[in-house]
């Protein structure tokens, strides 16, 4: 009788302990950051990788920790507007306005309706940038470079109108207390409006090159999704929400800056997957434009801020030659004014969510306590949920689809 070979199993016995330690040794941990292309930014990702698949993530932040609210504990209000551009830098005159918003309703400023309006064009244009870095820059993560060119360029267009408002392109420190700085330009209207006439043929061109892409389609579908009950607990706004199918809006729910005039509707995904996130974004754009148009359109007449001459930095002419000008101008700037005790909260709808700051004033000369709401900080909290199970392919797109900026993550 021939003789059977018996394989034995070699698991067996082993304790539950000895077993996971052996399954253990077969798993390889993996940094993705701190300083990885792929991250697009300063912060770290540990992988615990079974071959190919993701079965654990723990996140690290803090790498550009820069205590930005600490530094707000003694700083005069009007200094505060350059910390608040550096945290999503992609958009920078939302966080702006976002910060002047919240002293004009401590100190109870009516902000012109002229002035208003040019807000909300400004901010338009940052989320259109906002957005047009995110959508780009995930074509090319999937291996699509030329569509990232076809829109790239307009980047730069918005940051020349930057320019023509405040002189700065990224860090914008735009606007004032009261309103803004300066009133809009004919050249500045002349650069919106070649915005607004050929922006949507390059829009088209890239959205023809990527949106049915038969192999984006594949790498970005059923890819880092998340329900709209998970986003909800983890507390998302913005986009990533709403490519879950939830509407909400800062600029609909809560509207500021007249926001309330204009007509534009709030695009919604199914899945919140990788490709929602990319839709939503991308239908953002054309509601934005909509929006810069009926307020460039409807513009209306008189003055472009406020008459608040203890908070409003009087025009540079005036200061060299009237001597109460350069008294206000120094008193505003050294922070030689007190603010009124209050506690206020103001949100604005920035390009990655509801960006919000929740403001307290004891009376004195900067704030007492500043808290910002960073909308990064608070959907990163749910990549590692979102990418389990996946590759680290899928993570890479899955990441760069949830636009984490690294500035949001660690002020």
């Amino acid at each position: 009788m021939a003789e059977i070979a018996l394989v034995q199993n070699p698991n067996v016995g082993l304790t539950k302990a000895q077993e996971n330690k052996k399954y253990v040794n077969d798993l390889s941990t993996l940094n993705l950051g701190p300083t990885h292309p792929a991250t697009h930014g300063i912060f770290q990702n540990i992988l615990t990788m079974d071959g190919e698949t993701i079965i654990d993530a723990e996140q690290t932040v803090g790498y550009i920790h820069r205590a930005f609210e600490k530094i707000a504990e003694r700083r005069p209000f009007y200094q505060l507007t350059t910390l608040t551009d550096r945290m999503n830098y992609c958009s920078s005159p939302i966080n702006n306005m976002g910060w002047h918003l919240t002293v004009e309703k401590l100190l109870g400023i009516e902000v012109p309706k002229r002035a208003q309006y040019i807000r909300v064009i400004m901010m338009e244009l940052a989320r259109i940038a906002d957005h047009i870095i995110c959508n780009s820059i995930l074509a090319v993560d999937t291996g699509a470079l030329t569509g990232y060119f076809y829109v790239f360029e307009w980047r730069e267009h918005i940051y020349e109108i930057y320019e023509e408002m405040c002189g700065a392109r990224l860090t914008t420190n735009m606007g004032r207390f009261g309103g803004m700085e300066r009133d809009l330009s004919k050249e500045a209207i002349r650069k919106i409006n070649v915005l607004l006439d050929e922006f949507p043929k390059a829009l088209l061109e890239f959205e023809g090159l990527v949106k049915r892409n038969r192999i984006f389609m594949d790498r970005t579908q059923n890819v880092g999704g998340i329900s709209a009950e998970r986003a909800l607990n983890y507390g998302f706004t913005g986009p990533n929400l709403r490519a879950t199918g939830v509407d909400y809006d800062v600029r609909a729910m809560n509207p500021y800056s007249s926001y309330e005039d204009f007509e534009f509707e709030i695009p919604v995904g199914t899945k919140g997957d990788t490709y929602d996130r990319f839709l939503v974004r991308g239908e953002e754009m054309w509601q934005s434009l909509s929006i810069i148009k009926q307020a460039l359109q409807n513009l209306p007449e008189g003055a472009y801020h406020a008459d608040a001459p203890h908070y409003y930095l009087p025009d540079k002419q005036q200061v060299y030659g009237n001597m109460e000008a350069l008294i206000y101008h120094f008193k505003i700037i050294m922070g030689e004014i007190d603010a009124p005790v209050g506690e206020v909260y103001q949100s604005v709808e920035g390009g990655n969510g509801e960006l919000g700051f929740y403001l307290v004033s004891d009376g004195g000369r900067a704030p007492y306590r500043l808290k910002f709401r960073r909308p990064g900080f608070i959907y990163y909290q749910a990549f590692p949920e979102m990418i389990v199970g996946t590759t680290l392919s899928d993570a890479i797109i899955t990441m760069s689809s949830m636009n984490v900026i690294a500035g949001e993550l660690d002020a």
